[in-house]
């Protein structure tokens, strides 16, 4: 058990005045997280917070995720913060379905979904901002720094990045506090709502960021994207946003795997294809932006779908 954890799991045990055992959650790339418990049926979920995943760029600081987490919990979308901890924080244990891409893909999970991201959007504001545009140049940066192998033609596509950002900024929406990276995965279904967790990269952003990068997590058809855009706003005509965004997200994140690979590896799941995972983000994102309806996209238009 690393140390981080074990220390942890004490001081939970001297928060609840009682023994407490722990079940390691498989799930996620960075932190540590368990499922503790005590004799008495006591359940909570312990997040055990990694400094060298803020450093590398993969999060953001320790002590903003967990501002921006308790932020998260007062809206009723987020787990609900019972302690924090140096470096961790004990959070409710939300007994539900975690979702896969198959069931966010469903029309009424896309309703859910839309419900949960405004009921976030419109809490308090985070004390920090995103952009994709500049996690990009980041993880760019942290890529040329440690000389890590980019997907083969990566560079090559960046002067569209820049054509999407003037494109985007010409029409800019409010920024609200985000999740920014909802894979479906950070969604659980509790059967009237869907529930959000893990703040690792939440800032106050365009909400169209956050709808695109389900989209792109998803592997949402433009049908699709129509229809969580009408679910969010009331209607389609940000969908041309969104599309984009999902590009942008595919694009950032293939980054996001390589760092991951390079700079911190042990991290990942059992068997779990980081190279793989970069290399099919930037392929769908090849894919989007060779496809004849990107420069409607960049028009603010979006395409008539089949």
């Amino acid at each position: 058990m690393p140390d981080l954890i074990r220390d942890a799991l004490a001081l939970v045990a001297a928060w609840a005045g009682r023994p407490v055992t722990y079940t390691t959650i498989k799930g996620g790339f960075s932190h540590h997280i368990a499922r503790v418990e005590t004799e008495d049926g006591d359940r909570w979920l312990l997040r055990v917070l990694d400094p060298l995943i803020a450093e590398v760029g993969l999060g953001i600081p320790l002590h903003q995720e967990i501002a921006n987490t308790l932020c998260a919990a007062s809206t009723g979308v987020g787990a609900q913060v019972l302690h924090v901890l140096p470096g961790a924080v004990l959070l409710e244990y939300i007994d539900g379905v975690t979702l896969d891409a198959a069931a966010i893909r469903a029309p009424e999970s896309i309703t859910k979904v839309a419900a949960a991201c405004r009921r976030l959007h419109a809490g308090p504001r985070f004390g920090n901002t995103f952009s994709i545009f500049r996690k990009l140049d980041e993880l760019l940066a942290v890529c040329r720094t440690h000389g890590l192998t980019l997907p083969d033609g990566f560079t090559d596509r960046l002067p569209v990045v820049a054509e999407i950002e003037t494109a985007l900024a010409a029409r800019p929406l409010p920024a609200v506090p985000c999740h920014n990276d909802l894979l479906p995965q950070n969604m659980i279904d509790v059967g009237t709502e869907i529930r959000i967790v893990d703040y690792q990269l939440s800032g106050d952003n365009d909400p169209c960021f956050e709808l695109g990068d389900i989209a792109a997590e998803a592997g949402y058809d433009p049908d699709q994207v129509e229809r969580l855009t009408r679910a969010y706003f009331g209607d389609d005509r940000h969908a041309a946003r969104v599309r984009l965004n999902a590009i942008m997200s595919n694009l950032a994140w293939s980054l996001w795997f390589v760092v991951h690979h390079g700079l911190v590896r042990n991290r990942a799941l059992s068997g779990f294809d980081l190279d793989a995972e970069a290399t099919g983000k930037f392929a769908r994102a090849v894919r989007d932006l060779d496809d004849p309806s990107f420069g409607r996209l960049i028009d603010g238009r979006t395409p008539p779908t089949s």
